[in-house]
């Protein structure tokens, strides 16, 4: 089941998104406070959040800017009942998907909330690649780490036993290593694998 949590300090607002969001796919959570969200240990498994912009304490993006330190973040909607143009840039910027003006359309909401819910399955599953990419390169060794970026760069294996002044043996033994820990069987592989870190390879 797919989790989402509200956050306002509007009691009734936050009664009524809770009705009308709870599903027996979604199991909806409701928040007064984004200090009462942080809290809560559970607080990073949920896969959407709908967060009030004006909030007694902390505002909506003092919380954003909490959840921009977070190593992944789910798709944030902002409610405001004033439109507020500079607050939703912030917002935008922060990564927000929309800014919603209450009273809001029902329908509308909800489509988004599904947007959400799946903008975050593909954004997490990208981000469980990136990890298991980055603890694979945390396997290497200082010197297979110096040979696979002389593979990426497309030399060859005399080249690069030339370049760290080491035999051709020597190098087959480090790149057949770091294709083994990076679970890959080429150069290409490998280029595309570390792509997907920044954002050029693979679904990243």
């Amino acid at each position: 089941m797919q989790r989402l949590a509200v956050i306002d300090d509007d009691l009734a607002v936050r009664q009524a998104l809770l009705w009308l969001l709870e599903s027996p796919s979604l199991g909806v959570s409701g928040y007064d406070s984004g200090e009462a969200f942080l809290a809560d240990a559970a607080a990073a498994n949920f896969n959407c959040l709908i967060v009030d912009l004006r909030m007694g304490g902390m505002s909506g993006i003092m919380l954003l800017e909490k959840l921009a330190a977070w190593d992944y973040c789910p798709p944030v909607l902002m409610l405001t009942a004033h439109g507020d143009v500079p607050h939703a840039v912030a917002a935008f910027k922060l990564g927000v998907v929309d800014f919603l003006e209450k009273p809001f359309d029902d329908q509308h909401l909800l489509q988004l909330v599904e947007t959400c819910l799946q903008q975050d399955s593909a954004a997490r599953e990208r981000f469980a690649r990136r990890r298991q990419v980055a603890d694979a390169l945390q396997t290497l060794t200082e010197r297979e780490r110096e040979v696979m970026q002389h593979i990426l760069a497309g030399l060859l294996n005399k080249q690069i036993a030339e370049e760290l002044a080491i035999s051709m043996k020597t190098v087959e033994v480090h790149r057949a290593r770091v294709f083994d820990k990076m679970g890959v069987k080429s150069a290409v592989e490998l280029a595309g694998l570390i792509g997907i870190l920044d954002g050029k390879g693979g679904k990243a």
